[in-house]
């Protein structure tokens, strides 16, 4: 998979059509993995935002060296289309941007939070004025669904690193997204 982004990298439109069918399985599972904690119905099957993303992938000149990086782009890319795709809808009636996600890590005993995935976007937005590379951290974690290991291997750091950057980015996000009432969140401004 490396040689083949190096290609694609380079301009080499047959190395694309050589990574689809190796990457697809799991952009499919990133697309599931950012639609599930959906409270409502799904804004998009994991399909049509996996689609979106490769369309998103395919129109830009890239250089990346490994699956890792490759798979973080498409995170970012994911995020942006669901932010997209909210905003429409969200213009066509209120509250349909609702998420139900954890400020933890996966836990059973945990209830998620109900939050406007639109100020998730915009905390991360702020976060990542003040701090990118932890916003880097929280939508590999949020959204693609990947492990600290994972997380280490994508942004080429170590695991401690990854721990303690995470740590730090998920009392972030809990500070600024306080409930306002009714499950409803609202984002206060980042610090400067």
């Amino acid at each position: 998979m490396s040689q083949l982004l190096l290609r694609w990298g380079e301009g080499d439109a047959a190395a694309l059509a050589e990574l689809m069918p190796i990457v697809y399985g799991e952009l499919r599972r990133l697309g599931l993995s950012a639609l599930r904690h959906r409270r409502s119905e799904a804004i998009l099957q994991p399909t049509a935002l996996v689609h979106e993303a490769w369309l998103r992938l395919v129109r830009q000149q890239l250089s990346l060296e490994c699956r890792a990086q490759f798979y973080a782009l498409a995170a970012k890319l994911m995020r942006g289309i669901l932010v997209d795709q909210l905003r429409r809808q969200q213009a066509l009636k209120r509250g349909g941007s609702q998420i139900a996600l954890s400020l933890e890590d996966a836990s059973a005993s945990e209830q998620p939070q109900y939050l406007d995935f639109l100020v998730l976007d915009e905390a991360l937005t702020h976060l990542a004025k003040i701090k990118p590379r932890y916003t880097q951290i929280a939508e590999l974690r949020y959204l693609a669904g990947l492990t600290i290991a994972e997380t280490a291997e994508a942004l080429k750091i170590s695991h401690a690193t990854v721990e303690r950057e995470w740590n730090f980015a998920r009392l972030w996000l809990r500070r600024e997204l306080q409930p306002n009432g009714g499950g409803q969140v609202s984002a206060k401004r980042a610090p400067k």
